[in-house]
């Protein structure tokens, strides 16, 4: 299975599984190999942590069911061991701290950047290999060798969607809306914001408004943003917030153009938006209608288990367990020395070309960002559709 897992990429293996194709479905009799989990089960963004949970369990039964991954000459099962780090910062190092010590081979998560930052530096300092299925941050993987990340990162998120906004809309004069004290919506505003500036000139970026989490009534930004005539509204926020945002924002008479980031890609935000929303485009992972193949099956399997479409950060967690599985088959052993088994799975990790993930393809050249395409969606009747894509 190890070469066919490689020609047909692990995300196909879904398929496969669920046709009855590979493996002869028996457990191995060797000890499971344990990844931490490190999600954000509680806290501000729970939906986040419910649907990357459900994804890798998802993946860890299917790829169990097949027989395991293939190590050497045995096949080998995978465990999860789930840590709560409650969508913050302590929650986050100190969940990553008692997996590692725990005994997993790698980790999957945190999600959210203000999460998966201080967790990488645990993860690092441990040489333990960590992957985030969601953070965008380019702080969670810089100058650390041993983290990884599967989505793109703020600095290429950041200016595709102010160029996207310049030439769809003709626009030149801008406004930003975000929360000043979560790392992934400020990272984001600050890319979009500096390569705005570069394109358009100082004085482009009309109103440059920020709040704080858990705020609820955004009417003192939303004025300076109406009076400082700008020609299109970034806001890179969660998918609880936007909806109350938009809702606002055209309460106060505001038609610009509204545009988001990845972080606008729950489904839960099309629940809460209705059709408030329409209209607005984001950036995106990946988008849910009209997929095929790996991806499609994927949506099936999980909606069929949880009765919910798989927001992108189940699709990203499931292309992180795929990276792991096929990182660990890369290893051709594992010698129970967990530090030396840790930099094995690390150094596969680094070697990845061309990966075939639910998400795109992506490659890891020289550092733990992977080149990979984002999908810009647009929102019709209540529903995210494929707009176009933007590729490095």
């Amino acid at each position: 299975m190890k070469a066919t897992a490689k020609r047909i990429g692990w995300g196909a293996m879904i398929v496969l599984a669920a046709l009855g194709l590979v493996g002869c479905g028996g457990a191995a009799e060797a000890e499971p190999i344990t990844i931490g989990l490190n999600l954000e089960i509680s806290g501000d963004i729970p939906k986040v942590g419910e649907h990357s949970r459900e994804a890798a369990e998802l993946f860890v039964e299917t790829i169990n069911a097949a027989g395991g991954v293939l190590v050497g000459d045995e096949r080998r099962t995978l465990a999860l061991d789930l840590a709560d780090n409650g969508g913050a910062a302590d929650g986050a190092t100190t969940a990553a701290q008692r997996l590692i010590a725990d005994g997993a081979l790698l980790l999957i998560g945190p999600n959210a950047s203000v999460a998966a930052v201080p967790a990488g530096a645990v993860a690092d300092d441990a040489a333990t290999p960590m992957i985030s299925p969601w953070s965008t941050n380019p702080a969670t993987t810089a100058g650390r060798p041993w983290v990884f990340r599967v989505p793109f990162i703020d600095s290429f998120q950041g200016p595709i969607l102010a160029g996207f906004a310049a030439e769809e809309f003709g626009a030149t004069r801008a406004c930003v809306l975000y929360a000043a004290d979560s790392d992934a919506p400020r990272g984001v505003a600050e890319q979009f914001r500096d390569a705005w500036l570069e394109t358009h000139g100082p004085e482009s970026v009309v109103a440059f408004e920020s709040f704080a989490t858990g705020d609820e009534d955004f009417s003192t930004q939303l004025d300076a943003i109406g009076k400082a005539a700008c020609e299109v509204l970034f806001t890179p926020q969660y998918y609880n917030e936007v909806p109350l945002i938009v809702a606002q924002a055209h309460a106060a008479g505001l038609t610009m153009p509204i545009i988001g980031n990845d972080g606008w890609s729950d489904p839960q935000l099309l629940e809460l938006c209705g059709t408030e929303c329409d209209g607005a485009f984001f950036g995106a992972h990946y988008i849910a209608a009209g997929a095929t193949g790996a991806t499609a099956e994927f949506i099936r399997r999980f909606e069929e288990r949880t009765g919910e479409i798989p927001s992108d950060v189940g699709a990203l967690t499931w292309d992180a367990m795929q990276l792991a599985a096929l990182a660990i088959e890369g290893c051709g052993a594992l010698t129970g020395d967990i530090a030396a088994d840790r930099a094995c799975v690390r150094d596969a990790l680094a070697a990845v070309r061309d990966f075939e993930g639910i998400t795109g393809r992506m490659t890891f050249n020289g550092s733990g960002d992977p080149v990979k395409c984002m999908v810009i969606a647009t929102i019709r009747e209540g529903t995210a559709l494929y707009h176009r894509s933007a590729c490095p």
